[in-house]
């Protein structure tokens, strides 16, 4: 049975954890409120410039562009595939990694071989363990990457298309639905399927272009690339710090549970030695009385 002083220094250890994790919640909810304004921020240009890509696509020819061009058998793909670089953040990290395993082992099964770009240290150290086919890794740019760096991930893509070294090209993120809830989302990044633009909006919408349509399309293709990617890594990044949050202040939770668990452990104890020390008081009165 534990010593009174062995349950106090489990309580003290308990104690410390607490703090830790309460620190670490109170880190990770002021990086979400500033991940989560630049998300939020994003948004209405990414969803205005889906709109008039949408309304771009419906008046021209796929074939107008390489990009919008289907291959007519699909046999290599790659995917860009995000994880965090740190853990303590739950479940967050290995839900994208069971979700882009699982899909890469769809592809398998189809006889399609398969590519990784990898965004996070935990994806890039797990895939490489099984050994899957990693072009490239980006690690430690969470919080640093601007356009100019989507830029070239996005000329990398579209080069290796173009070339005809991939056929299609996919992405695996987490999207921010709530700080409770961050869905694993997999996304078409090459072929391009253009926003599908509603009836009523279209019909309001009456655009004139300088230069014409096809002109404008053409230039505005790799952007759009650019931009869901720079949406994933805002996403990404806002999930993570809502899941490590949400992983915080569970642990903190846990460790006040277990503090008065340890403490009703340590009452308990006490009083068992506080009788049996008056049990042996008692014992020797009670021997000395009968001499």
């Amino acid at each position: 049975m534990a010593t009174l002083r062995d349950i106090q220094n489990k309580i003290a250890a308990v104690k410390k954890t607490k703090q830790i994790t309460r620190a670490m919640n109170m880190v990770a909810a002021a990086r979400l409120r500033s991940t989560q304004t630049r998300m939020e921020n994003f948004e209405p240009y990414a969803r205005k410039f889906a709109e008039v890509l949408g309304n771009l696509a419906g008046r021209i020819d796929r074939d107008v562009h390489p990009l919008l061009t289907r291959k007519e058998t699909v046999s290599r793909l790659e995917l860009l595939h995000f994880t965090a670089d740190r853990g303590l953040c739950g479940s967050f990290n290995m839900n994208l990694i069971v979700r882009g395993e699982k899909w890469l082992k769809e592809q398998s099964e189809k006889g399609i071989a398969c590519k990784m770009t990898v965004v996070g240290k935990k994806g890039r150290d797990f895939f490489r363990k099984t050994g899957r086919d990693i072009l490239r890794d980006y690690t430690n740019i969470y919080g640093s990457v601007d356009i100019s760096f989507v830029s070239k991930m996005t000329s990398e893509f579209t080069a290796r298309f173009l070339a005809n070294e991939v056929d299609e090209v996919y992405m695996i993120y987490s999207r921010f639905v709530s700080v409770a809830k961050q869905m694993p989302t997999l996304l078409k990044l090459l072929p391009i399927e253009p926003p599908k633009v509603e009836e009523a909006q279209e019909a309001r919408a009456e655009y004139l272009y300088e230069p014409s349509a096809d002109a404008l399309l053409i230039e505005l293709l790799p952007k759009h690339i650019s931009i869901q990617i720079l949406n994933a890594f805002l996403q990404q990044e806002t999930s993570e710090h809502a899941a490590r949050m949400a992983a915080m202040d569970n642990a903190t939770k846990n460790c006040s549970d277990m503090i008065g668990h340890l403490t009703l452990v340590y009452n308990k104890a006490r009083q068992a030695a506080i009788t049996s020390e008056l049990m042996d008081i008692v014992g020797g009165a009670e021997a000395l009385r009968n001499v």
